[in-house]
């Protein structure tokens, strides 16, 4: 199948929520990108679904974390991108999730869900459903090609 990477702060609300996906149960991958930059980077060989949250608190241009930046900005990874789902606040209004809409349009993939700090069981389920769906059309359209996508 294919995998989902995520990032997740010190707070671990992206980790419980992709914990809670248990996604084991549908042969899809999971890798963390690291949250210190001394740790050993990530690198992906197969086409993924990125999980990132919003920083900021509102403010556009701190949006997207850094660890995620730095794992998107090495081309091994980008190419292998095939969607993003994004966490956030809606304390923070219109920047709500917006991560992913900037990692989406830099990287040229689809937004695929937005879903507020931990998610909810309903958001939990229609991510596992969803993903288990997308990868499986992906490995009928042959569209697991590694085709370059865009800087963040």
């Amino acid at each position: 199948m294919s995998a989902l990477v995520y990032f997740s702060s010190a707070s671990g609300n992206t980790a419980r929520f992709v914990a809670g996906c248990r996604f084991d149960e549908e042969g899809i991958s999971v890798y963390r990108i690291p949250l210190r930059s001394a740790d050993e980077p990530l690198v992906i060989d197969e086409p993924f679904v990125l999980v990132a949250p919003t920083y900021g608190g509102g403010t556009v241009s701190k949006a997207v974390p850094v660890q995620v930046k730095r794992f998107l900005n090495d081309e091994r990874n980008r190419r292998w991108i095939r969607g993003v789902i994004a966490s956030g606040n809606t304390n923070f209004g219109e920047a709500y999730g917006i991560a992913g809409d900037i990692i989406a349009a830099k990287c040229r993939v689809p937004l695929l869900y937005r879903f507020e700090l931990m998610g909810t069981p309903e958001d939990r389920d229609t991510v596992r459903n969803g993903l288990r769906e997308l990868f499986s059309a992906l490995d009928l359209d042959g569209a697991d090609d590694g085709t370059e996508h865009g800087k963040t």
